[in-house]
């Protein structure tokens, strides 16, 4: 929602692509009241015939696109053994499959003007370590971050860049969301890592009380857009700098009891088996 109204506030011409258009209200309502134009279009990014048809439509009003945006998201947490394989699947289709998608569907036409920017919203977290029971949503980061690299040298010749931005703790709708996935699902009454996941609950309650505001990672991605010197990974947030500095050299091995020692700090000790 940031990100498409820092760009309507330049003046730019926005297609703030949503799943179910009567949950942009408040977009909306914001945009009103600013005095700001934006248009709405449904899109559902695990949905091939929903990405060609709204990215068909805006190409034929106004041409190729200039900016691509990737940042449709969601977060579940659960353990690598007993995470249901249709939540892990849903990770996927919407946090790498998605993207790919959208972005196929823009560049041809980048490709024939010669120019165009995809930036593609990753995380700290498919930059630097998994944590426990957050494996998957690593997972689709990192693959995402893998992708942006290879499309970033294939797509350069045409005169398109692309950005990996990875942001670190934003208050987001996808933090609640992963915060809701984190309790409302957690595993079963009989699964040998409730008490687990239930601590690592915790502590991320405690962690998104110090999330940053939204709209300093949206003027991350109107810069990434204006500038040309912007690198292919670019970390978002004071947190995900300083995170990215510190493991800078340090192993799995050496980090993790590190980060379950934060943890304790926050949630309080972590339960044994």
């Amino acid at each position: 929602m940031e990100t498409a109204l820092a760009f309507a506030r330049r003046g730019d011409r926005v297609h703030a692509c949503v799943r179910d258009p009567a949950g942009a209200g408040e977009l909306l309502r914001r945009a009103r009241a600013e005095d700001l134009t934006l248009d709405v279009p449904r899109l559902d990014v695990t949905d091939d015939a929903s990405v060609t048809a709204a990215v068909t439509a805006v190409q034929d009003r106004h041409g190729p696109v200039d900016v691509l945006v990737n940042n449709a998201g969601t977060d579940r947490t659960g353990p690598v053994e007993t995470m249901p394989l249709d939540q892990a699947r849903t990770l996927m289709e919407t946090n790498l499959w998605g993207p790919l998608r959208v972005t196929r569907a823009v560049l041809p036409g980048m490709r024939a003007r010669g120019s165009g920017v995809v930036i593609n919203v990753s995380s700290l977290a498919g930059r630097t370590f998994a944590v426990p029971h957050g494996g998957f949503y690593a997972a689709s980061k990192a693959a995402l971050g893998a992708l942006s690299e290879a499309l970033y040298a294939e797509a350069r010749p045409f005169g398109i860049r692309v950005v990996c931005l990875e942001p670190g703790s934003f208050a987001s709708r996808i933090q609640g969301k992963s915060l809701a996935g984190a309790t409302d699902g957690q595993p079963s009454e009989d699964d040998p890592y409730r008490a687990d996941h239930a601590w690592l609950a915790r502590f991320l309650g405690r962690v998104a009380e110090g999330a940053a505001d939204c709209a300093e990672a949206a003027e991350a991605v109107v810069a990434a857009a204006d500038d040309p010197g912007t690198p292919l990974h670019t970390v978002v947030g004071k947190d995900a700098e300083a995170a990215v500095g510190f493991l800078a050299g340090v192993s799995y091995e050496q980090w993790l009891p590190r980060f379950l020692d934060q943890a304790e700090s926050l949630a309080g000790p972590r339960p044994t088996p």
